[in-house]
């Protein structure tokens, strides 16, 4: 017990370096959130058809765990986020997914500034639940980094 409390104590220093942080409020539907901006900023969208999106991504250093590798949990939100964005290439209107499962196997490593390719695709829809497919591959060798099945649900509108 007392080794986990080492390991989660803060110093000062950190603490002080914590306090001088801002973040800006969040404007639902305006503003991208702190969380989706620091995943997403440097992805480029190669391609976008209905049902499938094509994107490339330089794995940055603030999204890497202590081994200089891209972290599980920034892959884990990659799929989220392009989960939804293939949804939205297919239908156009205003959607507000929510995630109701994902399950990701991740297969390998990507180090810090290696060139990834990260393809999207919508597997199926029934009413407002959506099932996607993203995979990260290595665009120089075509290793397969990690691939995810999301699934997405949409609250239609009510007819009332």
């Amino acid at each position: 017990m007392n080794k986990a409390r080492n390991l989660l104590s803060v110093d000062d220093r950190d603490s002080e370096l914590v306090s001088r942080l801002t973040i800006p409020t969040h404007r639902i539907h305006i503003d991208r959130s702190f969380y989706e901006d620091m995943t997403l900023r440097g992805i480029r969208v190669d391609r976008v058809q209905p049902g499938f999106v094509s994107c490339s991504f330089k794995v940055p250093s603030y999204l890497s765990d202590s081994n200089g590798k891209l972290a599980a949990g920034a892959i884990a939100n990659l799929v989220d986020e392009l989960g939804g964005a293939v949804i939205m290439s297919e239908w156009e209107n205003e959607m507000n997914n929510v995630s109701v499962d994902m399950s990701i196997s991740y297969v390998s490593a990507a180090d810090v500034d290696e060139e990834l390719e990260i393809t999207a695709r919508l597997l199926g829809k029934k009413g407002g639940f959506f099932g996607t497919n993203v995979v990260l591959k290595n665009k120089i060798t075509g290793d397969i980094i990690a691939e995810g099945r999301h699934s997405l649900f949409n609250k239609h509108a009510s007819k009332m």
